[in-house]
C-alpha cells in the first residue's frame, strides 16, 4: 500500500483543529465558571473597614483650629460585595463637617456626637449599606481666635555616641515653636517635648527630623524640628595645679612637697585648647593634718565643666608647717 503524503498532512490538520477546538471550549467554560464564581462571591454579604477623611468646612478666617483640620475615622460597613468593591475602588471618601453647626464659642470646643456622626456617614453610603462600627465613635475639635505663644523645645531621648566619644553639643532648630490653644492651655504650657529619640554608637555628626509630641487641643507650628548631634573623640590630658591649703590658723604656713600636683582628666579633643590650669583647684585641709598625719590628703574641689573623670596622679604629699 502506498503512503500518500497529502492524506497524512490532511489528517494532521484535522487533528490540530480538533485539539484547538477542544482547548477553546475548555477555556470558555473555565472563564464562564470563573465569572459565575465571582458573581456568586460578590453577591454575598460581607463587612469591610473603610477609611473616611473628616474635613471641617466653613471655618471663619479669624478662627484657628488647634486640633487637626482634617482627621480620619474608621467605619465598618456591611453590604453585598458589589457595593464594598465600589467603595474600595473609588477615591477616598470625605465627610464634611460644618464648623458653625458644632462649634461652642464659649469653650472653644466642638463635638459631633455618635448618633449625629453615624447619620452623616450614611449620606456617603448606598442605601443598602449598614454601618456597624465607627472608630472613634464621636468627633472633637478645638479652636481659638488666634491666641499664640512661643514655647521652647525640650529634647527627649537617649543619645550615646560610640566608644571613646562623647556628645559635645546638640542643636535644635528651631529652638522654640508657636503654640495655639485655649488660654488655659497657653498659660500652663512651659515646653513642647520631642518624641523620644534613641540614637547610639555614632561617631560623626547626625541630623534627624524629629516630630513633636502632640497635646490634645493644642496646635504647634511647626510640627517637627531638626536636631543635630555633634560627637567628639575623648582624649586623656593633664595639667599641673598648685596646692591650696584651707582652714590654716593665723600665723602658720603650710608647705607641701611638691607644691604642684598633676591632675589627669578626659576631655573632648576640640575642647582641650580651652582648658586652663587655673580652672582647677586642689586643696588640702589643715584640720585633717592637725593631729599629726604623716601626709596631707589632697582633694579636687573645682574643674571646668567640659572635662570628665578628674583624678589626682598623687593623692597625698609630704608637708611642713612653719610658724611665721
Amino acid at each position: 500500500m502506498i503512503d500518500n503524503p497529502r492524506q497524512r498532512l490532511s489528517f494532521k490538520n484535522l487533528l490540530f483543529l480538533f485539539v484547538n477546538k477542544e482547548f477553546l471550549i475548555f477555556l470558555f467554560f473555565l472563564a464562564f465558571s470563573g465569572v459565575f464564581w465571582l458573581f456568586m462571591t460578590l453577591n454575598g454579604t460581607y463587612e469591610k473597614e473603610l477609611k473616611v477623611i473628616v474635613s471641617y468646612d466653613r471655618v471663619p478666617k479669624n478662627v484657628v483650629l488647634t486640633s487637626e483640620n482634617t482627621d480620619t475615622i474608621t467605619v465598618t460597613v456591611k453590604d453585598k460585595g458589589f457595593a464594598l468593591l465600589t467603595y474600595m475602588t473609588n477615591k477616598q471618601m470625605v465627610l464634611s463637617v460644618p464648623f458653625d453647626n458644632y462649634a461652642n464659642r464659649t469653650t472653644c470646643k466642638g463635638t459631633v456626637g455618635a448618633a449625629e456622626l453615624t447619620k452623616m456617614l450614611y449620606t456617603l453610603l448606598y442605601s443598602s449599606s449598614r454601618v456597624t462600627v465607627v472608630k472613634p465613635d464621636r468627633l472633637e475639635f478645638f479652636f481659638n481666635n488666634g491666641q499664640a505663644r512661643r514655647v521652647p523645645i525640650k529634647f527627649e531621648g537617649k543619645v550615646v555616641p560610640a566608644q571613646n566619644y562623647y556628645l559635645a553639643d546638640m542643636h535644635v532648630s528651631p529652638d522654640s515653636v508657636l503654640v495655639y490653644a485655649h488660654k488655659s492651655i497657653i498659660d500652663s504650657i512651659k515646653t513642647v517635648r520631642t518624641v523620644p529619640v534613641n540614637l547610639t554608637n555614632f561617631d560623626d555628626t547626625v541630623t534627624q527630623v524629629v516630630a513633636l509630641q502632640p497635646v490634645k487641643g493644642m496646635k504647634v507650628v511647626p510640627k517637627q524640628v531638626k536636631v543635630s548631634f555633634y560627637p567628639d573623640i575623648l582624649t586623656e590630658e593633664s595639667v599641673e595645679v598648685p596646692i591650696t591649703a584651707i582652714n590654716m590658723p593665723e600665723g602658720k604656713v603650710l608647705r607641701t612637697f611638691p607644691s604642684k600636683v598633676t591632675v589627669r582628666f578626659t576631655v573632648g579633643a576640640s575642647m582641650f585648647r580651652n582648658v586652663q590650669a587655673d580652672q582647677f583647684r586642689v586643696i588640702t585641709d589643715y584640720n585633717d593634718i592637725a593631729q599629726g598625719a604623716e601626709k596631707c590628703q589632697l582633694h579636687i574641689t573645682a574643674y571646668p565643666p567640659t572635662v570628665m573623670r578628674c583624678v589626682l596622679v598623687t593623692p597625698s604629699v609630704d608637708y611642713l608647717i612653719e610658724q611665721q
